[in-house]
């Protein structure tokens, strides 16, 4: 008997090949987008993001949380504080709110992590609201009403070659792929094979030696510093921010959406979930309350007729992976 493991197939080698070829091109794409196809692409980019995170967390480490968007928030309001209140630049204000958002996450996930089930993600939707009416207090940051960035900002953004759409729209480019590319190494690690064990069966990665606490405790911090770094990002490009639109649900709302839809538990089902996503939204932009309707709807059918998702479905049917991370055991006979 002849024993090999695998890492990927013929598939994976042709999605990394097309992949780079993208990215190729997105990577110009200042040069040769128009300012309304960079602003499109550059949400698409932050959701593709966020989702990922989101996936990461619930889909492996299993925590599900639907307060996701106190992280977008603090995020946002860190970027505008550091600029307004100190006169940071905006990159680097950028940074800072990742490291802001990862300092709040410390004491809320020792809060949140007390609780089990459906008691934690009502916990993380609980803490989203608190955070979001202190900030609404604030009177510096423009209380309940929000503030706005300085005109001069949007100078200071752009560099050599490039205007600040453009600068804005490879932020949003890196930030992806960066994320992408930290969850795809982190799956194939040991550390990845915890995650995977916690996601198949957490009772018997348990009783493997994993220590699942910790797991989701590494996981939950990372997520948190990730989505709050996006958060600042996504209100950098939009120049004002105020609680009601910063800690609103539907960031959160959003997600779940691409990621069930997409398959939970892969890296390829978010990607699926983002385009669904936004061809819905262009064709039901017109439909008003509907379009929210319509995306419940839609998920709750998904969830029915493909329990694992668009991509989960697929993936089983055709035995097909294009971002493995998992490791594969082939045996074949040897004539002797």
């Amino acid at each position: 008997m002849d024993f090999q493991v695998e890492r990927g197939g013929r598939a994976s080698k042709n999605a990394a090949i097309t992949l780079l070829i993208v990215l190729s091109a997105l990577t110009a794409g200042p040069y040769w987008l128009n300012a309304g196809h960079q602003s499109v692409l550059m949400e698409i980019f932050y959701f593709l993001a966020l989702a990922q995170l989101w996936n990461l967390m619930a889909g492996f480490a299993g925590v599900v949380s639907l307060g996701q968007q106190a992280f977008v928030g603090i995020g946002g309001y860190t970027l505008f504080a550091a600029i307004a209140w100190w006169g940071i630049p905006p990159l680097v204000a950028l940074a800072l709110a990742g490291i802001v958002g990862l300092l709040v996450a410390l004491p809320v996930v020792h809060m949140v992590f007390r609780l089990q089930g459906a008691y934690l993600a009502i916990g993380t939707w609980v803490v989203a609201e608190v955070l979001g009416l202190g900030v609404s207090q604030i009177e510096s940051l423009g209380a309940g009403s929000g503030m706005s960035l300085p005109i001069e900002v949007a100078d200071s953004i752009e560099i050599a070659f490039i205007d600040r759409d453009g600068v804005l729209y490879l932020g949003a480019l890196f930030l992806l792929v960066t994320g992408n590319l930290c969850a795809y190494g982190l799956l194939r690690s040991r550390f990845g094979l915890a995650l995977t064990a916690i996601r198949d069966n957490e009772s018997a990665a348990a009783a493997s030696g994993v220590d699942c606490k910790r797991v989701k405790l590494v996981v939950y911090l990372a997520t948190a510093l990730g989505t709050s770094l996006l958060g600042a990002l996504i209100y950098l490009t939009k120049f004002r921010i105020s609680p009601a639109a910063a800690f609103d649900i539907n960031w959160t709302s959003y997600i779940i959406f691409i990621v069930v839809i997409g398959g939970v538990g892969t890296l390829e089902g978010p990607i699926v979930g983002t385009i669904v996503f936004f061809l819905l939204r262009e064709y039901l932009a017109d439909t008003g309350t509907w379009y929210l309707v319509i995306l419940g709807l839609l998920s709750v059918a998904i969830m029915l007729k493909w329990p694992a998702g668009i991509w989960g479905s697929i993936a089983k049917r055709f035995d097909l992976k294009l971002f493995p991370t998992g490791r594969r055991l082939r045996v074949s006979d040897r004539e002797l």
